[in-house]
């Protein structure tokens, strides 16, 4: 059996790096037409991927997954609207390929151009959310990429039901369908296959949990773009206005707990609890959050003894850690103690304290009295992503069709000979 899935990622990657020749000088106006072409075939068939849904929650269910999860896989005509309007945004976005980065001349006579150009062939490897398929999908076409998706087990039906709308739509532009292939078997070791698998995929992209990126970072002999746990917090300053704290608080847990950008750790500056109380913890138990806290906020009616893994620890689901802090300094530190380099949101009207807040954090994305939920491709104007990246090279935070290209260099001279 393994023989056999290593002979299907075999071929499949032959397929990919076929597409991907192509795919590379394919123009701006037929990535265009797949990706609207895409979204019309996602609204029309919404039915029968609704009912490929509900094969997909009944397996869940059944393997008893967390209600978070369960959300995060869950899909209705909203989502399946949002899926439309995302491969809609990426499909109206200037094309990447081809932007000229940087251009310069040398006294040598040499006119020099950084150039970008796709990465060849990227791999996605996600759990769950099945609307991960159209984005990853839709991103590495605009940015000329053959993109290989393995979805999780979870998702398997719904998965296929939108692979099959994104390929009516490479079919419809006359692109090849090897551009966006989906893994068709729920089989773990073609996981294991396409992290050996230098020769046909550059770029590994993880989108899961711990276990899932853990994996991918030790075994991963293809380059890989980490997206490491959402534990992200937010930090009430003693200058935050309250009646902003209380929104962005409660929007940052509870809009959803499942997503990467839901935040695990509140941190209460001790001047701005003396002032007004436990109003921020009061909200969240309000709303059906359990508050996993120590010391003085214990005696908030309803909170929880924390455990010692509570902090620094991604509960997607309806708890949060949290505690008192002496200003921003003992926030900043408690943060690069137990954070996961994704999203931190400060709350304050001080301009100088959210300087020092955004200087001395090196997390990808930095708020300032905004919900960690922001946290976000389209949000950011991506139109969708295909995760976020924590670590440092290439690309950083929402990763869109921009960050899925590299460049090369064009030099151009007139006989020009080196002395």
């Amino acid at each position: 059996m393994d023989g056999q899935i290593s002979d299907l990622m075999t071929e499949i990657g032959i397929r990919a790096r076929a597409a991907a020749t192509e795919l590379s000088y394919a123009s701006a106006d037929r990535k265009h037409a797949a990706l609207i072409g895409a979204a019309e075939a996602v609204w029309a068939r919404r039915n029968q991927i609704l009912d490929a849904n509900i094969l997909d929650l009944d397996y869940a269910v059944a393997k008893g997954l967390s209600p978070a999860m369960i959300d995060r896989l869950r899909l209705d005509e909203g989502r399946l609207r949002g899926i439309v309007d995302g491969l809609r945004a990426v499909a109206e976005q200037p094309d990447p390929v081809g932007r000229v980065l940087a251009e310069w001349d040398r006294p040598s006579g040499l006119h020099i151009q950084r150039v970008a150009t796709p990465l060849g062939v990227v791999g996605v490897i996600y759990e769950s959310r099945p609307n991960v398929t159209a984005d990853a999908g839709a991103l590495c076409l605009k940015a000329g990429n053959a993109v290989i998706l393995r979805g999780g087990s979870e998702s398997f039906h719904s998965s296929a039901a939108i692979h099959d709308c994104m390929l009516q739509g490479l079919r419809q532009a006359g692109m090849p369908e090897a551009a966006i292939q989906l893994i068709p078997t729920r089989d773990r070791q073609m996981v294991t296959d396409m992290l050996h698998a230098t020769d046909y995929i550059d770029v590994i992209v993880p989108r899961g949990g711990k276990g899932l990126v853990g994996l991918v970072q030790r075994e991963a002999r293809v380059p890989v773009f980490a997206h490491l746990e959402g534990i992200c917090h937010v930090y009430a300053d003693r200058d935050a206005d309250l009646e902003k704290a209380r929104r962005v608080v409660l929007n940052s847990k509870t809009r959803r707990t499942g997503v990467c950008g839901s935040a695990e750790c509140l941190l209460i500056d001790w001047q701005f609890y003396t002032r007004h109380g436990a109003v921020l913890i009061e909200d969240l138990i309000k709303a059906g959050v359990e508050v996993r806290t120590e010391g003085e906020l214990l005696k908030v009616p309803g909170t929880v003894q924390a455990g010692p893994d509570d902090f620094g620890h991604e509960f997607l689901d309806m708890i949060i850690s949290a505690k008192l802090v002496d200003g921003v300094d003992e926030a900043i530190a408690h943060i690069r103690r137990y954070g996961s380099s994704h999203t931190e949101s400060i709350l304050t009207e001080n301009d100088a304290t959210a300087q020092r807040f955004f200087q001395r954090l090196d997390s990808a994305i930095l708020m300032r009295n905004a919900s960690t939920q922001f946290a976000d491709g389209g949000e950011f104007g991506m139109g969708a992503e295909i995760g976020i990246a924590t670590g440092k090279m290439h690309a950083r935070g929402p990763v869109g069709a921009e960050q899925l290209t590299s460049f090369k260099y064009l030099v151009t001279g007139d006989g020009t000979i080196r002395s």
